[in-house]
């Protein structure tokens, strides 16, 4: 495997997922990549989960805290096919750059499984003759901002999908099946994931943040809870994470129902200062989340997931 050597950090950690996972501390359970022993020398972080199949781990910010924004790619001897980019052009580059390390395949499919813009913002560095997929939800997303007009100048374009994925779509690339699917809304309400049934691998986007608190700005609260259930009912070995770290399978499984928990005690918690009558503002300052207020990003998302619960409960949600 060729790597860049400017890359010869995260070129230690890029080999069968098992062995990457000697880089890290042993069975820390966080978001915070200090509190695994990494440093931001070690990003981007590439596993190979399956032959010729990569999870992609590049460091960004949120006020003082750090986690990842996880991407997958497959490689085919028909072309590369990445589900979802990185937050900005420059990182999105990073990741061409580091993909075009591995193959001299050109990327023809690029997965919008977010329309969030630190998984979109730097779409317009992959190739304009890949085919960009999203749900009809995210596309009306990302067309309304293309449109704008206060959209400033200095912003990197917005790439409009060219093709929509209402329920399912499934491809064969290089001999290999790829499924794109579409289980419930969840984290945008454009959630999509992609399967590949061979190799039990299900890449879920930010419908799974390990370890970090449960984001739900754009969130549809219940329906979240039942798109994860779902998933978990597939045969399904690997499940990839939108944020935080790819453990083992194992642990990537364990971890998705630990997930799946917090998101109904956020909702409970939510829901009990709800029926009780408490405000919203005074809700915020009131909910006690037990476990999870250890969990990356508590301070920014607490407040925003409260709100979201309360838009649910009183019907003020989009129907589905």
């Amino acid at each position: 495997m060729r790597v860049h050597p400017a890359r010869a950090a995260a070129a230690a950690c890029t080999t069968t997922l098992l062995a990457a996972l000697a880089c890290a501390a042993p069975d820390v359970r966080a978001a915070d990549p200090q509190a695994r022993g990494y440093t931001d020398d070690d990003f981007p972080r590439v596993q190979e989960l399956a032959p010729g199949v990569y999870s992609y781990e590049q460091l960004r910010s949120a006020g003082n805290e750090r986690f990842t924004t996880v991407s997958m790619f497959v490689v085919t001897d028909e072309g590369v096919l990445v589900a979802d980019g990185q937050g900005s052009p420059e990182e999105t580059r990073l990741l061409v750059e580091t993909i075009a390390d591995i193959t001299d395949q050109p990327i023809t499919h690029v997965v919008i499984c977010s329309d969030h813009g630190d998984h979109t913002a730097g779409n317009s560095e992959f190739p304009s003759s890949a085919r960009f997929y999203a749900h009809p939800t995210s596309h009306a997303v990302l067309q309304a901002t293309a449109d704008n007009p206060n959209r400033p100048a200095t912003a990197p374009p917005v790439v409009v999908p060219t093709d929509l994925v209402e329920t399912s779509e499934t491809l064969h690339l290089g001999g290999r099946e790829i499924r794109l699917l579409f289980l419930g809304r969840a984290h945008t309400g454009g959630d999509l994931v992609v399967h590949l049934p061979a190799e039990k691998i299900l890449f879920m986007s930010e419908a799974y943040l390990h370890r970090v608190f449960p984001a739900m700005r754009s969130a549809y609260p219940s329906e979240w809870v039942a798109m994860i259930e779902a998933a978990q009912a597939m045969d399904i070995e690997t499940y990839v994470p939108g944020h935080g770290f790819v453990d083992s399978p194992e642990v990537l499984a364990e971890e998705l129902e630990t997930y799946r928990r917090a998101m109904v005690q956020v909702i409970d918690e939510a829901t009990r200062l709800h029926a009780a009558g408490v405000e919203l503002d005074v809700a915020v300052e009131q909910a006690d989340f037990g476990d999870l207020e250890s969990w990356s990003l508590r301070s920014s998302q607490a407040g925003r997931a409260i709100g979201r619960v309360y838009m649910e409960l009183n019907g003020e949600l989009p129907p589905g």
